[in-house]
């Protein structure tokens, strides 16, 4: 098994923010099994918890950024870096302020918080994608392209990134081609800072940012090189800009297996290379699971839930992984009860019971747990819900729940709904297992 990981135990240290130059701590903790990447904004009257997922960026010129609400974390890319090179799956970043801690604008601030507080092997499965088929995304004469591993035996991803400022700049054509190892990564990657042209520099403080920083801080490219600062590699550029991508794919929360060819992407491209990989595993997903005969029944689902017609919610389940993972099929027709009122003469499946409908795959998934058999699931409370598009009359709903926290009191799952490969609804969901015959 290629298990899961995380920290041994916890790690902190201390220091200012790249853009911001705002004080902070960060604190890496260990997380349980198929938790994810999770920061935590701790200065706030209550933490609030950001996973560190695609569907959380905040656009940021020049950095990835994560929001939750009015809470936002900056700058995560090269500690995502960090945590994907040396396999780190589970953890969670405790946050005393908005951006973290810079260091020197590598990743070596966090490969030593990793290193000093060791790593351990989970009693879960790594998740691992698998490049099947070509996936490009550009934007001018930028571009990124995810292909299948050369090798049906490979199980890592391979970077070549063609990074091209032009002839006429001091830093001018940089390309490089890695096949990714905990090793590589430490000694090839992980030194390499963060750049600028001196033009952009000048541009990112006459805005506010960056102001605490002098060229010695940080690698500032003028007309001959770099100003009072000297270069680690000869090639440093493109070796940070393939530490940024491997950040940046980190946000899709499972091992890359697979080719990525690079031409001048930055963060934006980055993060819709990875919106591009979520709707090619939906779509191989919703193929295959059309395909498959059901893991349970309607009659084994009612064994589970109380809920019976009108108010059943689920028609079968084709996937459940243990305590982790279930994944569900509500058929959507035009007999449905609720279609008299919502609305006559323009059918829409009422957003409330789309949720009610995850929160039913909750309630069976939790129940796979063995300290909640004989329990139900109680809907507590909802956070991040969206709706992304209307389900009418002949849609089949592919319901998805997969948990981030569970204990003998209850659980959390991010859950979500699809209609083909399109994403139709998702919410942070939070249970309390009640007992099922109480009065």
């Amino acid at each position: 098994m290629n298990a899961q990981r995380t920290i041994l135990k916890p790690a902190e240290t201390s220091g200012k923010g790249l853009f911001t130059g705002e004080a902070a701590t960060v604190r890496f903790t260990p997380a349980a099994p198929c938790s994810g990447i999770t920061f935590v904004r701790t200065d706030q009257l209550e933490p609030v918890r950001i996973p560190a997922r695609v569907e959380n960026v905040s656009r940021r010129a020049r950095r990835t950024s994560l929001k939750n609400g009015s809470v936002t974390i900056e700058t995560i890319e090269h500690c995502m870096s960090a945590c994907a090179a040396l396999g780190i799956d589970n953890l969670d970043i405790e946050l005393t302020g908005m951006e973290l801690p810079a260091g020197d604008g590598s990743s070596l601030i966090f490969v030593d918080l990793i290193k000093e507080a060791g790593a351990c092997e989970q009693d879960a499965e790594r998740e691992v994608y698998r490049v099947s088929d070509v996936i490009r995304v550009s934007e001018g004469d930028s571009e990124l392209v995810a292909l299948p591993p050369l090798s049906p035996d490979s199980s890592t991803m391979e970077v070549f990134y063609d990074l091209d400022y032009g002839s006429e700049s001091p830093i001018g054509r940089q390309v490089l081609s890695v096949r990714l190892s905990p090793e590589f990564f430490l000694k090839e990657i992980a030194p390499a800072r963060t750049f600028v042209l001196e033009a952009e520099a000048e541009a990112l403080r006459s805005n506010g940012l960056g102001t605490h920083l002098t060229y010695s801080d940080i690698v500032v490219f003028g007309t001959d090189g770099p100003i009072d600062n000297t270069l680690r590699f000869p090639n440093e550029c493109v070796r940070h800009k393939i530490l940024d991508l491997i950040g940046d794919l980190a946000l899709l929360g499972r091992h890359i297996v697979g080719r990525i060819y690079a031409r001048k992407s930055g963060h934006a491209l980055n993060h819709e290379l990875v919106r591009a990989i979520q709707s090619a595993i939906q779509s191989e997903e919703s193929a295959r699971t059309l395909l498959e005969p059901p893991t349970l029944d309607i009659q084994h689902i009612q064994r589970i839930l109380p809920h019976r017609y009108p108010f059943l919610m689920i028609d079968r389940l084709v996937e459940i992984d243990g305590c982790h993972r279930a994944v569900g099929i509500k058929n959507v027709s035009i007999n449905e009860p609720f279609f008299q009122g919502h609305y006559p003469g323009q059918p829409i499946m009422p957003g409330v019971l789309i949720i009610e409908a995850l929160a039913q795959l909750g309630g069976i998934l939790l129940s796979q747990k063995l300290e909640h058999k004989g329990k139900i699931a109680v809907l507590l409370s909802l956070d991040n819900v969206k709706f992304r598009r209307a389900v009418r009359p002949g849609d089949q709903l592919l319901l998805h729940a997969e948990t981030q926290r569970m204990t003998r009191r209850g659980g959390y799952l991010k859950c979500y709904a699809k209609v083909g490969a399109n994403v139709v609804a998702e919410a942070m969901i939070k249970f309390a297992m009640t007992d099922a015959n109480r009065e």
